[in-house]
C-alpha cells in the first residue's frame, strides 16, 4: 500500500502544506470569537494563525514551529498600555501648559509616536523570530531597537521628501540592517538586495502613479495668477483663495481632480505588479551564511490573487446588503414598528452592518490575499546551499513580547 504522506523534498525544497479551507475555518472562528469577546481573543487568535502558517511551511522535509504563547502577547500588550497611557497624557499636558504652539507639540508628539512605532516593529520582529524554531534551533535577532527606529525615521523622512523616489534605497538599507542582526542559530543572516536594482524596476510605476499629481500641480502653477495672489497676501487679504472663483476655480478643481483620480486608478491597477516586484526582490535578497534564496514568482500569479479578492469582496458586500435589506423589510412587515422603533431599528442595523462588513472584509483579505501571498511566496522560493542548515548550532534566547504589545497598541502589528 502506497504511503499517503507525501515524501520529504530535497534539502533546498520549500513547500507550503496548508489548505485554504482549513484557514477559512480558522479565520471565521477567530472573527466570531473576536466579536463575542470584544477583541480580547485577538492574542489567542494571532497565536493560532501563526502556528498554522509556521507549521504549514516546510523546508527540506521539516516544518517551522511557532513557540509563542497567547499569554505572552497579552502580557506584552498590558505592559505597553502601561507605557502608552502616561505618554499620551504627557503629550496632552504639554499641549495645554507649554507656551509653544499646538502645532509644535503635535509635531513632536507625532515624531515620538513614529519612533515608537518603528521600535515596536523591530522588537515585535525579534519576538516572532525568537519564537520561530526549525529543527530544534530557534531564530534570533539582536541589535539596538532604538538605533533601528532612528535609522528608519531618517529613511522614511527622505522617502516623503523625495515623493517616494528614495523608497528603494530605504527598503534596501532597512532590510540590510534587520538581516545583519538576524541569525538562525549560529548562522548569520544578511541581505543582498540592491536599492538601485529595485529603483530601476519601480521607476516606471513611480512615474505612472506620482506623475499625474506632479503634472496637475505644474498645470495649476500656470493657471493661478501668482502676481495678483501675492498682492492680495501683501495687502493683508484674509481670503486670498477668493481668486479661485468662477472659471479659474472650476479649472483648478478639474485639473486637481483629474490628477488625483488618474493617480489613484494607476495605483489601484499597478499595486499587484508592485507587490510582485517587492516580494521577488525581498526573497531573492535573503541570505543565511552560504544559504541563498531565489524567487520564481510571476506577476500574473499576484494579479490573480487580487482579482479574486475583488470578486469575493464584491459578492460578500452584495449578499450582506441584500440580507440586511431583506431582514429589515421582513421585520417592518411583520411587526409594523412605530416611527421611534423604526429609527432604533435603523441604528441597530447600521451598527451590525458596519461590524459585519469590517470583520467580513478583514477575514476575506486575510484568507484570499495574505494567506495566498504567503503560500505563493513559499511555493515559488528556491534555496541553494541548504546543506549548511544541517550543521547549525543553537544560539540566542527568547525575547519579551513588549514589542508585540507596543505594535498592537500603536496599530502597526502584523502576522
Amino acid at each position: 500500500m502506497a504511503d499517503a504522506i507525501s515524501p520529504p523534498g530535497p534539502a533546498g525544497a520549500v513547500r507550503f502544506l496548508g489548505k485554504e479551507a482549513a484557514y477559512w475555518r480558522l479565520r471565521i472562528k477567530g472573527a466570531g470569537l473576536l466579536l463575542l469577546t470584544l477583541g480580547i481573543y485577538r492574542f489567542w487568535f494571532a497565536t493560532d494563525v501563526r502556528r498554522y502558517l509556521w507549521a504549514s511551511t516546510e523546508i527540506g522535509g521539516d516544518s517551522l514551529e511557532y513557540a509563542g504563547l497567547a499569554t505572552e502577547l497579552l502580557g506584552g500588550f498590558l505592559l505597553a498600555i502601561a507605557i502608552m497611557v502616561p505618554l499620551y497624557t504627557a503629550i496632552a499636558a504639554a499641549a495645554l501648559t507649554l507656551d509653544t504652539s499646538e502645532e509644535a507639540v503635535a509635531a513632536i508628539g507625532f515624531i515620538l509616536l513614529v519612533l515608537l512605532g518603528q521600535l515596536a516593529l523591530y522588537r515585535a520582529r525579534r519576538y516572532r523570530l525568537t519564537r520561530t524554531v526549525f529543527r530544534g534551533v530557534r531564530f534570533d535577532q539582536h541589535g539596538s531597537a532604538w538605533r533601528y527606529a532612528l535609522y528608519a525615521l531618517f529613511w522614511w523622512t527622505l522617502v516623503v521628501a523625495t515623493l517616494g523616489l528614495a523608497y528603494p534605497w530605504a527598503q534596501a538599507a532597512l532590510q540590510r540592517f534587520k538581516m545583519r542582526h538576524t541569525s538562525y542559530g549560529d548562522l548569520a543572516g544578511s541581505f543582498a538586495g540592491s536599492g538601485s536594482a529595485l529603483f530601476m524596476r519601480t521607476l516606471a510605476l513611480w512615474f505612472l502613479v506620482i506623475g499625474p499629481i506632479i503634472c496637475a500641480f505644474v498645470v495649476l502653477g500656470h493657471t493661478v495668477d501668482w502676481d495678483a495672489l501675492n498682492k492680495m497676501v501683501t495687502a493683508g487679504e484674509s481670503n486670498p483663495l477668493a481668486l479661485l472663483t468662477g472659471k479659474t476655480g472650476e479649472t483648478v478643481l478639474a485639473v486637481f481632480a483629474a490628477g488625483i483620480g488618474t493617480s489613484l486608478v494607476a495605483a489601484l491597477l499597478l499595486y499587484p505588479l508592485f507587490a510582485a516586484m517587492m516580494m521577488r526582490w525581498w526573497i531573492s535578497g535573503l541570505r543565511f551564511g552560504s544559504v541563498t534564496a531565489q524567487s520564481l514568482l510571476r506577476t500574473s500569479q499576484v494579479y490573480r490573487i487580487y482579482l479574486r479578492f475583488a470578486a469575493v469582496l464584491v459578492l460578500f458586500l452584495l449578499l450582506t446588503f441584500a440580507a440586511a435589506g431583506a431582514g429589515t423589510f421582513i421585520v417592518d412587515r411583520l411587526l409594523k414598528p412605530s416611527a421611534d422603533a423604526k429609527e432604533l431599528l435603523a441604528s441597530i442595523v447600521t451598527i451590525v452592518l458596519y461590524v459585519v462588513i469590517v470583520l467580513g472584509a478583514s477575514t476575506i483579505y486575510q484568507v484570499v490575499v495574505t494567506f495566498a501571498m504567503w503560500r505563493l511566496g513559499v511555493q515559488t522560493a528556491e534555496l541553494s546551499g541548504a546543506d549548511a542548515l544541517d550543521s547549525v548550532c543553537a544560539a540566542g534566547v527568547p525575547s519579551s513580547a513588549l514589542g508585540e504589545g507596543l505594535a498592537d497598541a500603536l496599530g502597526v502589528g502584523g502576522v
